[in-house]
C-alpha cells in the first residue's frame, strides 16, 4: 500500500527529551474518513504523538506525511492551515463571547488578498456558524454567552470551532472527560456524525465511550506501538491486558 492512499503515515517517528524517548521509532497509519481511537497507559506517548503531529514538538527523527506531503519541518500555523485540526485536553473558547461569536472568529480569514468581498464573506460566515452550530447541537445556544454552557456544550463548541476550519484531520485529546454519562452518548454521535467526511484521532480511557466509536484502536505503551485492530482484537490481546487492561 503507497503513502498516497493515507491522509496520515507516520514512519519511523522518535522524539527524545533529555535522553528519554517518549516516541520511539513509531510508524502509524491512518486511512481516510477513518475515526481512529488511541489507548494506552499514562506516559505511553499518546499526547506527545498527538503533538508531534500537530506540530506542537518538533521531532528528533522520522517523517510525518499528511495527504503525502511532509510536514515534520511545516511550522503548527502552516499544519492547521493545511487541514490538521487539534483539540486539546482543556476547552480553550472564548467564555465572554456568545456561541455564535467563538465561531465566527474560527473563521478562517485571509484565504485571498482580495478578501475583501466583505458583505458576501459575512454570509458566507454566517452559513457556516449556523450549519456547525447544527452539527454540533447549539443551534438553539448561538447566543448565549459561552461562559454559561456546560461543561459537555463547552467541549462541543471547541470542536466546531475546530470544524468552521474545516479541517481533514481532527485531533482530540480525552473529550468526554468529566461529562455526564449523557453527554457521553451525545459526543459519541456527534465524533460519528463529523467523522463522515474527515479522519480523527481520539485518545481516551473510557473502554464503554471507545467501543461506541472507534473504527480501528492502537494502543501505545513506552512510545511504541504495543497492538493494532478492532476493539475485540485489541481487548483479547495479552500483552495489552498485561500492560493495560488488566490494571
Amino acid at each position: 500500500m503507497s503513502n498516497t492512499d493515507f491522509v496520515l503515515a507516520v514512519e519511523d517517528l522518535t522524539v527524545s527529551f533529555d535522553g528519554f524517548k517518549a516516541i520511539d521509532s513509531l510508524n502509524f497509519y491512518l486511512d481516510r474518513n477513518e475515526l481512529r481511537v488511541v489507548i494506552g497507559p499514562n506516559g505511553a506517548g499518546k499526547t506527545t504523538l498527538l503533538d508531534l503531529i500537530c506540530g506542537k514538538t518538533r521531532a528528533s527523527h522520522g517523517s510525518i506525511k499528511f495527504r503525502n506531503e511532509e510536514m515534520t519541518r511545516v511550522p503548527e500555523y502552516l499544519r492547521v492551515r493545511k487541514g490538521i485540526g487539534r483539540k486539546f485536553q482543556t476547552p480553550s473558547i472564548y467564555e465572554n463571547l456568545s456561541v455564535f461569536q467563538n465561531l465566527e472568529v474560527s473563521f478562517p480569514r485571509g484565504r485571498g488578498v482580495f478578501g475583501a468581498l466583505a458583505f458576501r464573506r459575512d454570509d458566507e460566515v454566517r452559513d457556516r456558524v449556523r450549519a456547525v452550530a447544527d452539527e454540533i447541537g447549539l443551534a438553539g445556544q448561538l447566543d448565549t454567552e459561552a461562559g454559561l454552557l456546560s461543561h459537555g456544550q463547552k467541549q462541543w463548541l471547541e470542536i466546531g470551532m475546530l470544524l468552521m476550519q474545516e479541517p481533514e484531520l481532527l485531533m482530540l485529546d480525552e473529550p468526554i472527560a468529566g461529562m455526564s454519562v449523557r453527554e457521553r452518548e451525545i459526543t459519541a454521535e456527534l465524533l460519528k456524525r463529523i467523522c463522515v467526511n474527515r479522519s480523527m484521532i481520539v485518545i481516551e480511557h473510557d473502554m464503554a465511550f471507545v467501543e461506541q466509536i472507534a473504527h480501528k484502536v492502537t494502543v501505545m505503551h513506552q512510545g511504541k506501538i504495543l497492538a493494532e485492530g478492532n476493539m475485540e482484537q485489541v481487548q483479547s490481546d495479552q500483552r495489552v491486558i498485561d500492560v493495560y487492561l488488566g490494571h
